[in-house]
């Protein structure tokens, strides 16, 4: 969920701290697309682990179901997908809002997604994909992107406080994807609080060249905040105009449906 950060947030040195516990969620998110097979001294050097301390985990996740150990090879076990299961099963309003996004495709032809902000990217957790491919990979739940550059993130990260979005922007590192993506942080500052303003963003070809998205918060029936949910198309078929004109409607009148049957 995109809860506030609290102040009470435990810090590495706190007494509660569970470093075990972070150390074996760490080695897990080691392995990625790139690096969905690795040995004992990779796992290591890509958790900045030692060796002794890398093999505890890993054995322990293996005695545990969530590793798997072929020779000298460590990759992750089909038990790991409980974990966010877990996530998927505890937010029920995903499967209401899926078929929302299902109408959506069904309407205009193009693809619709619900995203969630986690640190400083943003997480698919719903999507209805068109037929068309939009992008060079390939999206689906589970994906993370940028929230700077992507229209989901950004109407995210107007959502936080002034003080989070100090601290986001003092810390995020902006990359160059195309010759559109906003770079300059006091650039992306004016263009958060536009959104904040009026309640939508856009991303015009800043992740991926050709692709232009639009997105708005989604709320449920208390006011809490579910995600983002956005309408992704390409930019030589759908122009801005009609992107705020006639895909920003829909997604609002979608938002309101959310809103009055997820509580």
């Amino acid at each position: 969920m995109n809860a506030p950060i609290q102040e009470d947030t435990l810090q590495p040195d706190d007494r509660d701290f569970v470093t075990a516990l972070a150390s074996g969620l760490e080695v897990i998110l080691a392995f990625d697309g790139a690096n969905p097979r690795m040995t004992l001294s990779e796992v290591a050097a890509r958790t900045g682990m030692n060796r002794a301390r890398a093999r505890r985990f890993l054995l322990t996740l293996h005695a545990l179901g969530y590793v798997r150990k072929q020779q000298r090879y460590f990759e992750l076990a089909p038990k790991v997908l409980q974990l966010g299961y877990s996530f998927l099963s505890a937010n029920n309003y995903r499967s209401v809002i899926q078929q929302y996004l299902e109408d959506i495709t069904a309407e205009i032809g193009e693809s619709s997604s619900l995203g969630v902000l986690d640190g400083d990217e943003v997480i698919y957790v719903a999507r209805s994909a068109a037929k068309h491919r939009l992008m060079a990979i390939t999206l689906s739940v589970g994906t993370r992107l940028p929230a700077a550059h992507t229209s989901m993130g950004r109407v995210l990260l107007a959502q936080l406080s002034d003080a989070e979005l100090d601290a986001y922007l003092e810390r995020v590192v902006l990359e160059r994807y195309t010759d559109k993506t906003v770079t300059d942080k006091a650039e992306l500052r004016a263009c958060l609080l536009k959104v904040r303003q009026q309640g939508y963003a856009v991303s015009d070809q800043e992740l991926d060249s050709g692709l232009r998205s639009l997105a708005i918060p989604a709320f449920d029936g208390n006011g809490r905040l579910l995600g983002a949910i956005n309408i992704s198309t390409n930019a030589a078929r759908i122009d801005l105009d009609t992107l705020t004109s006639r895909f920003l409607p829909l997604l609002q009148q979608k938002a309101e449906l959310i809103r009055t049957h997820v509580s």
